[in-house]
């Protein structure tokens, strides 16, 4: 039993373009603690510039690297087969002009977006009829109506997307963080099987 060490890989992990990645860095360790210093400081892989910035490492390859140093530790591996290894660059500064003229772009492209729905579905004229019927007068601009339903567009927006700038409202994950999620999940699955070289297998591999 003091030669046995418990690995579950991290689903996701980030490196620099400069790192040597240990078995601590993609996995938690469980065991004897001089075992354990052991098998975290064991270089699984060196960061190359041929890597990109995607690297995926698989279990097996924790397990070979764990049993060179010494053939009679008990590895049992238990959650992800694979983790992938993000290579993260120095980030380019952006200039403020740049940020307002996509700020300005994205406002303007969701102002026509809401513009064109409310023209499709005739708001106007549902607003002047509601108007009738609540007043029984006639207007072509029923302000009572109109902006508190502006107001009201506003702020059921932030409730959808459940931020206020940087702040969250709750905790209760928005739509779009969902979708996005889902997308993550979906683009580590995608990259787990394209770039695990260990998973797949052609027919001229030997």
């Amino acid at each position: 039993m003091e030669k046995t060490v418990y690995i579950r890989l991290r689903h996701r992990v980030q490196v620099r373009p400069d790192d040597c990645i240990t078995v601590s860095k993609i996995a938690q360790i469980v065991a004897e603690k001089e075992l354990r210093t052991r098998v975290s400081n064991l270089v699984v892989h060196r960061v190359q510039p041929s890597d990109k910035n995607i690297v995926v490492i698989d279990v097996m390859r924790v397990l070979a690297e764990v049993h060179k140093t010494d053939p009679d530790i008990d590895v049992q591996a238990v959650g992800p087969a694979q983790t992938i290894v993000e290579i993260v660059f120095q980030k380019k500064s952006y200039s403020p002009v740049l940020f307002a003229l996509v700020w300005i772009l994205l406002f303007v492209g969701a102002a026509l977006a809401i513009m064109n729905f409310h023209e499709d579905v005739s708001m106007q004229l549902v607003h002047k009829r509601l108007y009738t019927i609540i007043t029984g007068k006639t207007s072509e601009h029923p302000l009572l109506l109109q902006i508190p339903y502006s107001i009201g567009l506003g702020l059921g927006m932030i409730l959808f997307f459940n931020h206020l700038f940087k702040k969250r409202i709750n905790e209760e994950p928005s739509p779009l963080e969902v979708e996005m999620f889902n997308y993550q999940l979906d683009m580590d699955m995608y990259v787990s099987m394209k770039e695990n070289k260990e998973s797949m297998k052609k027919i001229d591999d030997h």
